[in-house]
């Protein structure tokens, strides 16, 4: 497997596996996917923090991305969709996404990366509830699933509200 920026040309592939990856009889196109494609054409977006994995033959199999979000007015990263093809769960894909890009973030300088997420999942990355560094999440019924990932460059003064990027409001 190997991790790597998102290219133009992989922009398919990627709607595929989001997909694949959210999909329920009772809904094909799940919001995963439509909210990727808004977030594409959004000044949020980032696409040096948009990464996939590729299998052996050089298909994507699993896709991350992390947006501008903002902590009161500083800004910082809303992770998510995070994607896996159902064929290639449990296998370490996501894994190797989320230190991938947790490991780009850091090297850009980036203070913070927030998600709503398990908990269960998301503790391992270093992940814990935003409450834990005073940042509330954008619905307080979201409790422990808003999670912060603190980086290099985050100082303890970042408080307050978070903010994803517009088209997560969307949904």
């Amino acid at each position: 497997m190997l991790i790597r920026r998102e290219a133009p040309a992989d922009k398919p592939a990627v709607r595929a596996v989001t997909t694949a990856a959210f999909a329920k009889p009772e809904s094909p196109d799940p919001v995963e996917a439509g909210l990727l494609d808004q977030l594409r054409t959004c000044g949020a977006w980032l696409p040096e923090l948009s990464m996939v994995a590729a299998d052996d033959q050089g298909e994507i199999i699993g896709h991350v991305v992390c947006t501008r979000g903002h902590v009161e007015a500083h800004p910082v990263l809303g992770l998510g969709p995070l994607s896996v093809h159902p064929a290639h769960q449990h296998r370490g894909v996501g894994l190797a996404l989320v230190h991938s890009v947790l490991d780009a973030a850091d090297a850009t300088g980036e203070p913070l990366v927030a998600l709503l997420g398990n908990p269960a999942y998301y503790h391992r990355f270093g992940f814990r509830a935003s409450t834990e560094y005073g940042i509330t999440p954008p619905d307080p019924g979201w409790g422990e699933y808003f999670q912060v990932r603190t980086l290099s460059t985050y100082a303890p003064a970042l408080r307050g509200a978070f903010a994803y990027a517009d088209p997560f409001n969307d949904l």
